[in-house]
């Protein structure tokens, strides 16, 4: 079960991004950072500390909100990325946006997908992160590690994923964004495990 970085750079060169055009979301970016380790690529994530304004404690890509000094929604998931876990922006190989996500916090999240060829030394903001995690994306892509759970969102009923990691639980937004990423990247690579 693999996908690999030329299949994910050939779907972003084609994917036209969807945006959700939602009056009263903020924007947000997320760095969905992909490089390679004992031969398989892995995504970076972190553990939110108790201390953070929103989703506590929880599994999520570097990111956060837009400021006015971002040009764009690149620069806000780099800088938001160097904030909180010391990732130099020139370390990130930029390769697309993927479709926005909305949050049931107000967030219209904007997954900025990038590549390196290894993960340069990181040096978490202890007030932000709790943890640095380096997860195989073949967590993501076998159903045997999908826990599928039925919620109520804005009245409606809506599946939310869930997917062990060690002793970690990644769900929610993170979840959700990888779990649409990576199905709509296999889509267009049959081949693709």
């Amino acid at each position: 079960m693999t996908i690999t970085i030329g299949q994910i750079r050939g779907f972003l060169r084609l994917h036209e991004r969807r945006e959700l055009g939602t009056p009263g979301l903020r924007k947000a970016a997320v760095l969905v950072l992909l490089y390679p380790k004992a031969s398989e690529l892995h995504v970076l994530l972190t553990r939110r500390t108790e201390d953070v304004e929103h989703h506590k404690g929880q599994i999520s890509f570097p990111g956060g909100s837009m400021d006015e000094e971002d040009a764009d929604l690149i620069a806000t998931a780099l800088r938001e990325s160097e904030e909180e876990v010391g990732l130099p922006r020139a370390a990130a190989q930029i390769l697309g946006m993927f479709d926005e996500y909305e949050t049931p916090s107000g967030f219209a999240i904007t997954p900025v997908v990038a590549y390196a060829d290894e993960l340069p030394p990181l040096n978490h903001n202890i007030g932000e992160v709790a943890e640095i995690l380096e997860v195989p994306l073949s967590v993501f892509l076998d159903v045997q590690n999908e826990r599928v759970e039925k919620r109520k969102r804005m009245n409606r009923l809506i599946d939310v994923y869930f997917y062990r990691f060690g002793s970690h639980e990644i769900w929610g937004a993170t979840a959700a964004i990888l779990r649409a990423f990576l199905q709509s990247v296999r889509s267009k690579n049959p081949s693709a495990g």
